[in-house]
């Protein structure tokens, strides 16, 4: 079973959750107002974990790159909507309202299709990030392979 899993994720899985982790101090931050948009600070947090995360998928050796980065991206997205939703109340002074034919819906379920594409929205940002840094992954991991001419 575990060479099944390690198949299907690169790395141990609980490694890519650690690696997942690096990013959220930043959106914590955010939400605790230690830092503000923009920054320098913000940048660091921003950029440092992806940093890290192609570092030691290249470093590793793994043989599909894009594979793993794209899993530390969702695991990084799922950690991104936990986050979120643990700090929803602080995001909004007034919580989104649903518009059109679902302005009269009742609060809890407003809150409930809101919260939930939240949620999505952030698993998918963290799937497409996975993307972008898997590809970059790959692009190193071929040059690095290539014999020079």
């Amino acid at each position: 079973m575990t060479n099944k899993l390690k198949n299907t994720f690169g790395m141990p899985i609980g490694f890519l959750s650690l690696l997942a982790l690096l990013g959220v101090p930043r959106v914590i931050a955010h939400y605790l107002k230690w830092i503000e948009p923009g920054s320098l600070a913000n940048m660091l947090l921003a950029i440092i974990p992806p940093i890290i995360w192609i570092f030691v998928v290249v470093w590793k050796k793994e043989e599909s790159p894009f594979k793993t980065l794209l899993w530390i991206g969702i695991f990084y997205g799922i950690l991104l909507g936990i986050t979120h939703q643990i700090f929803w109340h602080r995001s909004f002074e007034e919580p989104p309202v649903l518009g059109g034919n679902l302005s009269n819906i009742p609060p809890f379920l407003n809150e409930l299709i809101t919260r939930t594409f939240g949620f999505f929205s952030s698993v998918i940002t963290g799937s497409i990030l996975g993307v972008i840094l898997g590809l970059i992954g790959s692009l190193i991991n071929r040059f690095r392979s290539s014999p020079c001419s």
